[in-house]
């Protein structure tokens, strides 16, 4: 069954105003990175500050908010949901503009992370009825494609206005004239995502809700945390595996601007030309690298291998925390882009991984603790881990890059350990048939045989 023509079109225009928001939500997110030293100058703020607005001040509302705004969003129109936490956190990234202080900024990076745990659950869930089932994979994959981009965007944008605004281009605007740059880079930003929530409002509808269970209801998360218990065996390295991965994601991607610009005197301008293009180019190809890789393990009926381009895909990142002994900053700039593919198969994969290994009923749920997971061990700890290290153990500000090595490498070598015990693991289950989870991957191998 096929849509009319214009409920088609709405449908795609939804998806496209989706896509924006995804955009600016990761720029609203990932913004900070470029402006550490200006924040610093003017608000007399230290390294080890700004690794807590980078990580905890954003993290701590954005993962405690998930599994409530994915409740909501089964509950309520999802279409304001979103439109409500975009204007939550556009009016937040306007008020990191405003801010005069660590608090009030660290209060606005909270309101950040608040509004933006609405986006994904409710995106995800209002594309599934806005299109057939066997029409919604292009759909979904738009909306997380702008997502994967939105990285290399937010460094090149964020340095164009950073460049135009010290050549003097918006002086004497009203306003915004003599607002600092770093400033006028948040309020640009959280004007856009005001806009885009006005567009979600006057152009989409909420549509019909697809099949609502019937029946009695278990207590929320019970049957969940009974299933992650008895298959812990091999979820918890996984789970762990994955937040720890995405430590080095987090902590190099928040430094890795300031690393360039303090050890090798990039600019704004170079950053806006070279390393925020080279980030969307590896970001577009990262997904394409693990999904080719997934569909040619199960057509050649290797259910395993998921689990060994787990182990060893982490260990191709290694060239990219040791970007600080590159000696020239295109080499350098292009190790640091290059992380965005590999943390890209990464992702892919594991996220493959779990609906393989979890019953259909729960894969919202699996999805929703690597969530939680990545972000209050990632996000909050791996900024916050190179700035401590940087600025209690190296004191020295310039040294930013040796600390993103120091903190990464360990990271990497563990979670490619922790991945290498979840395929002993499963391979073991696999052999015993006692585990839930090996069953559900055996099931699956023999279905696509």
């Amino acid at each position: 069954m096929t849509r009319p023509a214009p409920l088609a079109q709405r449908a795609w225009l939804t998806v496209g105003i989706l896509f924006f928001a995804g955009i600016l939500s990761i720029i609203d997110r990932s913004a900070i990175n470029l402006l550490v030293d200006p924040l610093k100058a003017d608000l007399g703020i230290t390294d080890e500050q700004i690794g807590l607005l980078q990580g905890l001040a954003f993290g701590l509302f954005y993962a405690c908010m998930g599994v409530p705004m994915g409740m909501a969003a089964d509950r309520f129109s999802r279409r304001n949901l979103i439109a409500f936490g975009i204007t939550v956190w556009s009016l937040a990234t306007i008020g990191s503009g405003l801010a005069q202080s660590f608090g009030e900024l660290f209060a606005a990076r909270l309101l950040v992370g608040f509004g933006e745990a609405a986006l994904s659950p409710a995106a995800i869930s209002l594309i599934a009825d806005l299109f057939v089932p066997e029409r919604r994979g292009r759909p979904i994959a738009v909306f997380m494609t702008g997502q994967g981009l939105a990285n290399g965007i937010a460094i090149s944008v964020t340095g164009v206005i950073l460049t135009a605004a010290a050549a003097g281009a918006f002086a004497g605007l009203p306003v915004i004239g003599g607002l600092a740059a770093w400033s006028l880079a948040f309020l640009l930003f959280g004007s856009a995502g005001l806009i885009v929530a006005a567009l979600l409002l006057i152009l989409s509808s909420e549509p019909a809700r697809g099949t609502v269970q019937t029946g009695p209801r278990r207590a929320p998360g019970a049957e969940e945390l009974h299933y992650f218990w008895r298959n812990r065996t091999v979820l918890l390295p996984l789970y762990f595996g994955f937040a720890i991965c995405f430590t080095v994601a987090y902590g190099a991607s928040a430094w890795a601007p300031t690393m360039l610009m303090r050890g090798y005197g990039a600019s704004p301008a170079f950053l806006a030309a070279w390393l925020g293009p080279m980030a969307m180019a590896f970001s577009a190809i990262g997904p394409l690298i693990g999904g080719t890789m997934l569909d040619r393990s199960m057509k050649g009926g290797k259910p395993m291998a998921r689990f060994a381009i787990l182990t060893f895909t982490p260990l191709f990142a290694i060239p990219s925390v040791l970007a600080v002994m590159a000696g020239e900053v295109h080499v350098a700039a292009f190790l640091v882009a290059s992380s965005a593919a590999v943390f890209s198969v990464v992702g892919t994969v594991m996220l493959a991984t779990l609906q393989s290994v979890v019953p259909p009923h729960m894969r919202g749920s699996a999805v929703s603790l690597t969530l939680v997971m990545n972000t209050l061990l990632g996000a909050a700890l791996g900024p916050l881990l190179v700035a401590s290290l940087t600025q209690r153990v190296l004191g020295d500000d310039a040294q930013v890059g040796w600390a993103i090595a120091i903190v990464c490498l360990p990271c990497l070598a563990v979670a490619s350990l922790l991945y290498a015990l979840a395929r002993r693991r499963m391979r073991a289950a696999l052999a015993s048939g006692e585990t839930e989870c090996a069953r559900l991957l055996a099931a699956e191998a023999q279905a696509r045989a």
